[in-house]
């Protein structure tokens, strides 16, 4: 009996010093931008008193965190090519809509066909690798988050390092060199789209800030490395050009540019692009009704339609961090976020035909995402007709968002 009883006291005293290591893990409140941190704890407190629902879910999340375990690290130096200044660490890609010139024995310059993807933008990997980074430290984040297993924040800390940190494999913080054109142009302002997800990283990173796996200094050190990319965004030539595009491009522009601003702790600078480029983008990318022109008028119409319209989202959750309200803002002439929305929905539903050039099949359920979104902001909105999309349930149940 008195060894039962020992037994069960350093069991006890077993349990309280994990409970004391997981909880010691957190120093105080996350402080991520699109995920709300106040959600983040009300899932996690849930999921501490046993809601099956959230249990299920986690289970999910760490299936699909220790396959990313597997994954990384990532860094632009792999890659074979060498950029045209000459060095590795210098970003590169192709862009996806330019093929050879079959009526040029060289090929060149290369000529546009909308929407169709050339292979050869898969033979340079650095687009892949930083999409893949951006997701991979979202994620394990969320699992070091949920769990404080530290073998997911000891993964995210590593593929950062590689990616941002590291002499031998960091990116230099530019994308002079995205999406060029064979024969036309080593570089174009549209190539800043290719690093359109990185506020998922940097909400991935928020949640490890306060992880032993990542020094302060090194925190520090990829604050500096946006800084920097930051500034090469608003002054360089090429990043000035992509701030001007009039379609997605200028919403993914300012995606990209208020995220950094919120992590590096500029947050006038956020607001003011928020305040200055973000509302005269509604006022210029939508119609009255709410249709998107530019967008239509792609051979993708459908695809680039909700993809600019993410962008909005994203950055109606952004400005939430400084006090600016997207979700109902209208211009003057009665355009906004979610009449852009409400026009799309119909379609989604399948109650009306979509009638716009689209070459690639439609699939209406990925338009869930943003309806998920869309209800928790404009609740007089019936989406009950909409067929929802399970492939991130996971994440959605444990984050409220389906960025």
């Amino acid at each position: 009996m008195k060894t039962a009883k020992n037994s069960l006291h350093i069991l006890s005293c077993i349990a309280l010093v994990v409970c004391s290591l997981f909880l010691q893990s957190f120093k105080g409140p996350v402080h991520t931008f699109l995920i709300k941190p106040q959600y983040l704890q009300n899932a996690k407190d849930k999921i501490q008193k046993g809601d099956k629902a959230l249990l299920k879910a986690l289970d999910d999340l760490k299936i699909r965190a220790d396959k990313a375990l597997k994954s990384g690290p990532y860094s632009v130096t792999y890659k074979s090519k060498v950029p045209p200044s000459g060095d590795k660490h210098d970003y590169m890609s192709v862009g996806p809509y330019w093929w050879p010139d079959s009526t040029k024995a060289d090929g060149l310059p290369y000529i546009r066909k909308d929407g169709q993807v050339n292979p050869e933008r898969f033979t340079i990997k650095d687009a892949d690798y930083h999409g893949s980074l951006c997701r991979d430290v979202n994620l394990l984040g969320l699992a070091w988050y949920f769990t404080g297993d530290t073998k997911y924040s000891d993964h995210v800390a590593k593929l950062l390092k590689v990616w941002f940190l590291d002499k031998e494999t960091r990116m230099n913080p530019n994308l002079n060199y995205g999406q060029a054109i064979p024969g036309v142009t080593d570089g174009r302002g549209i190539g800043i789209i290719d690093t359109h997800v990185l506020a998922r990283l940097i909400d991935g990173l928020q949640l490890l800030k306060d992880s032993k796996s990542l020094s302060q200094a090194d925190y520090q050190g990829i604050q500096d490395w946006y800084k920097a990319f930051l500034q090469w965004m608003r002054t360089s030539p090429i990043g000035l050009d992509e701030a001007d595009e009039f379609n997605n491009h200028g919403t993914w522009y300012d995606v990209q540019t208020v995220s950094i601003a919120l992590f590096t702790g500029q947050d006038d600078l956020a607001k003011q692009i928020l305040e200055e480029q973000t509302k005269k983008r509604i006022a210029s990318q939508l119609a009255n009704d709410g249709s998107q022109p530019h967008e239509l008028a792609r051979t993708v119409s459908w695809n680039y339609s909700v993809m600019n319209l993410q962008g909005f989202f994203q950055l109606a959750a952004l400005a939430e961090n400084v006090g600016v309200d997207l979700w109902n803002y209208t211009t003057p002439d009665g355009k906004s976020i979610k009449a852009a929305f409400t026009w799309l929905l119909p379609f989604a539903e399948k109650k009306k035909p979509w009638t716009h050039k689209q070459i690639k099949p439609i699939h209406p359920e990925g338009f869930a995402a943003l309806a998920r979104i869309a209800s928790q902001h404009y609740p007089d909105l019936d989406i009950s007709g909409l067929k929802t999309d399970e492939s991130d349930k996971s994440i959605t149940l444990l984050t409220n968002t389906s960025y």
